[in-house]
């Protein structure tokens, strides 16, 4: 059976501890500031089961799951996978950073490296095995925690104040490890099923109790779930905040409580060198930013269509000056598009299975971190005061004096004045509210600072090749020569 939205609102009544407000929510599906997050992705899997041609596929078990979970053996079956998460993100248009398919994708790429954990240890690759087939085959909404809380950043987990302030391993027995202490972000996390539970920030020697890898419920004994404010409580009304209303999937601090994990459910354990190994030995790394430069795109087309929104609404479209800012947000729109087609086409066979190009996904990450500030700072120009000189909210509407006079100020060549508001308030919920403001923040982060993203760019770039060519201009003449033909011309 296809997983459908009440499938995942039923699987979300578990008993999970979420604190919001200084108290704890008995039922995050149903609280005000989560209930139309949480239906957001209900319609995703809604989505999915009436459109299973496209997001489905048929596992070896005979499950019919998420493409999400899809492991591509060749460039034709990558693109098939990409056209249904591309369909995915139009759900959302891109604002869901969190979506299911992405730390879906991060398990994948580690299972199409399996070797890779079978030489670190067989019994932990195993887990990770049949941990993956269970995931797919009952198609869970997974997040991660993979940061440690900031605290002192230059000083290691190990030699923070409280030893426990970055979750590691207080006890271990026949069963399992327990774990103590914080990790974030938990990005969708009171929307998901399970959390996997790791770090992709360098750890030191010292740091074994923190090199740990492994998957729980959201309602596992003893797991706290702080989430950061709403911004979905503070936009009751759709037309006022169309995006935060419906797509704020939320960040929160997760606090194990010395929570037990069984071996069934550890990865690694207590090395690291193979928590850095689980993504960049394995196409891990590459295959979760892959899917969110897939989900940028989508993004991205929704800004380049609200910038010219803003043109013909405002009646600047025919400027000059307008129309060169609207090309550029298209080619900039368009380079993202591109570069996620490149990935694909430069792809190559890894283990068995094709993966993305790794250089055009770290160059498009370097990109795009400098470009989406960048894009909606743009649209800010554009659109002048016309996104804060609007009515205070829908009441307004209601009064029939305000009404009125909003028809008559509300101006526009192209739209009613109600449109006008409409589209406006669109704009500032994407660009400049409390919810866009956190969107621009999660772009520029959410791989990590531009130092990081540079220096996997660095990293995997075709160096040889580049000063080969460099090479070959320097050794195709030669001083000699040059003083030879001199002393030539002379004689």
């Amino acid at each position: 059976m296809i997983k459908n939205g009440a499938m995942h609102l039923d699987s979300l009544r578990d008993g999970r501890a979420v604190y919001i407000g200084g108290e704890r929510v008995n039922d995050p599906v149903d609280h005000p500031a989560f209930r139309n997050a949480v239906r957001s992705y209900a319609n995703l899997y809604e989505m999915q089961a009436a459109n299973a041609d496209l997001m489905t596929f048929t596992t070896d078990t005979g499950a019919q799951v998420n493409r999400q979970w899809e492991l591509p053996t060749s460039y034709e079956m990558l693109v098939k996978r990409r056209e249904a998460l591309e369909t995915w993100a139009e759900e959302h248009y891109g604002f869901l950073g969190r979506s299911p398919d992405h730390v879906a994708s991060c398990l994948s790429g580690m299972v199409m490296a399996m070797p890779v954990f079978e030489a670190y240890d067989p019994a932990r690759a195993a887990a990770l095995a049949d941990y993956f087939r269970y995931a797919r085959d009952n198609d869970l909404f997974l997040t991660y925690v993979i940061i440690n809380p900031q605290a002192d950043r230059s000083k290691s987990a190990n030699e923070q104040a409280d030893p426990f302030l970055t979750a590691g391993v207080v006890d271990e027995d026949a069963e399992g490890i327990t774990v103590r202490g914080a990790k974030m972000l938990a990005t969708s996390g009171i929307m998901a099923n399970e959390v996997f539970v790791t770090c992709i920030q360098p750890l030191r020697e010292g740091d074994e109790n923190y090199a740990l890898s492994f998957a729980i419920p959201m309602n596992a004994k003893g797991l706290k779930i702080l989430s950061r404010k709403s911004y979905e409580a503070g936009a009751p009304s759709k037309f006022d905040n169309p995006l935060a209303h419906q797509f704020d999937e939320n960040d929160a601090v997760l606090y194990f409580d010395d929570v037990k994990v069984p071996w069934d459910r550890i990865f690694v354990h207590k090395n690291v060198e193979m928590v850095a190994k689980q993504f960049h030995a394995t196409p891990a790394h590459t295959y979760q930013n892959y899917q969110c430069q897939i989900r940028l795109m989508v993004k991205m087309r929704f800004l380049a269509g609200l910038a010219r929104g803003i043109a013909e609404t405002n009646g600047t479209l025919a400027f000059p000056q307008v129309r060169e800012m609207l090309g550029q947000v298209s080619a900039e729109a368009e380079m993202v598009d591109a570069l996620v087609r490149s990935m694909e086409v430069k792809g190559r066979m890894e283990h068995g299975y094709f993966v993305p190009d790794r250089h055009t996904l770290y160059s498009a990450q370097v990109l795009t971190q400098q470009l989406y500030g960048k894009v909606i700072t743009t649209l800010r120009d554009l659109a002048g005061g016309g996104v804060i000189m609007l009515p205070s909210s829908v009441e307004d509407f209601a009064n029939s004096e305000i009404a009125s006079i909003i028809d008559k100020t509300q101006q526009s060549p192209v739209r009613s004045s109600r449109e006008r508001v409409k589209f406006f308030k669109l704009v500032w919920d994407a660009i400049g509210s409390e919810f866009g403001s956190r969107h621009t923040q999660y772009e520029m982060f959410y791989a990590g600072a531009t130092f990081v993203t540079k220096g996997h760019a660095f990293r995997t770039y075709d160096w040889a090749g580049s000063t080969a060519l460099v090479d070959r201009c320097l050794n195709s003449y030669a001083l000699s020569d040059e003083l030879s033909a001199l002393k030539t011309a002379a004689e």
